[in-house]
This record gives C-alpha cells, sequence and structure tokens, in this order.
C-alpha cells in the first residue's frame, strides 16, 4: 500500500474515474490515514492520536464534514494545522469536499490522546 492516498480525478475525467458506488467506511479509514500524517509542530504525535480531530463524517456524495479543535485557542498551529487537514483530505479520491469546523467545545486536555500517544510522550 502507498503512504500517500489516491488522489481525485481530473475534472472532466470519465465518469468511472470515481466509483459508481461509494464506500464511505473505506473512504473514512483513508481520511484516517491521511491525517495520522500530520503532526504538531511542538508535540511529535500525530493530530489523531493528540485528540484533536473530534468527528469526520463521509456522505454518499463524497463530502467530508470535520469537526477538529487545538490544543489551546492562541496555539501557533492554529494556522497550520486546519490547512493540513484540508489539504490531505480534499486529494482523497472519491472526497468531492470538505467542510473542516474548527471547535472549543469540548475543550481539548490531555485525556483525549490515545493510549500511544501518552505512552510516546512518557505519561503512561
Amino acid at each position: 500500500m502507498s503512504d500517500q492516498p489516491p488522489r481525485n480525478p481530473e475534472p472532466g475525467a470519465p465518469a468511472d474515474a470515481v466509483p459508481a458506488e461509494l464506500d464511505t467506511e473505506a473512504l473514512r479509514e483513508q481520511i484516517l490515514f491521511a491525517i495520522r500524517g500530520i503532526y504538531d509542530p511542538e508535540i511529535p504525535v500525530n493530530i489523531h492520536e493528540l485528540g484533536l480531530i473530534y468527528r469526520v463524517d463521509v456522505h454518499l456524495d463524497g463530502s467530508v464534514e470535520i469537526d477538529m479543535t487545538l490544543t489551546a485557542p492562541n496555539c501557533p498551529a492554529a494556522q497550520i494545522l486546519p490547512g493540513q487537514v484540508k489539504e490531505r483530505v480534499s486529494v482523497i479520491r472519491g472526497v468531492t469536499g470538505v467542510d473542516l469546523k474548527i471547535v472549543w467545545d469540548p475543550p481539548w486536555g490531555p485525556d483525549r490522546m490515545s493510549d500511544a500517544a501518552k505512552l510516546q510522550l512518557g505519561m503512561l
């Protein structure tokens, strides 16, 4: 398997370039794989394991809704991470659009991190 998810077909590509019936669960897994490749610049853990991704919904038309947060409202990565998420997800084949929202409720805390992230950071 490649480290990069397949790209969307170019505009004007044949209709068969996009699957006729979208497997939303498989597409969601590709999206999560892409998100796991994005790291907080101040913490050596990917943003999924940090618990910054609150929701990923994939619709049958290929549109994707993502709710994410940041470790703090004044986080320096606020200018970088949302754009990286949107960019990485939007190039996945089958994704027709990405609606990304930054949410602050519930507030992020270390309890939202996965055990793997806590272990990596010496918190377990």
